[in-house]
């Protein structure tokens, strides 16, 4: 019993973040109304779950390459989403901006890892 805990401890972290993702990309708009802040904030947004998303991962299987792909992969399949919501678009440069948020989140790993 002890050992299914500490797999759903692990699991539930990085499943939790792709679950809000993935309703976010559901929402036909997004937007607050504040025009290119607007934009700004959910681009930073972009990097801050990403990164977050590879670092779930990483804690849970305690592998930097099987946390990049996971992340790297679950952003392609968010824009494809995003393409089937009305009101939504799949692009490319939110791919690329979700992997700075994941690239943001190695560094930091291997830095911390270092010390």
């Amino acid at each position: 019993m002890t050992r299914l805990i500490r797999l759903a401890s692990l699991l539930t972290p990085p499943l939790a973040l792709m679950g809000l993702i993935f309703y976010l990309s559901s929402q036909p708009d997004l937007s607050s109304g504040f025009g290119v802040w607007d934009l700004i904030g959910r681009k930073v947004i972009h990097v801050l779950i990403y990164g977050l998303l590879t670092a779930a991962w990483y804690r849970a299987l305690s592998s930097i390459v099987p946390a990049i792909v996971i992340s790297a992969l679950y952003a392609v399949s968010d824009e494809i989403h995003q393409s089937f919501v009305q009101g939504r678009h799949g692009s490319p440069i939110d791919v690329a901006i979700d992997l700075v948020g994941i690239l943001i989140a190695v560094y930091l790993i291997v830095r911390l890892r270092a010390k």
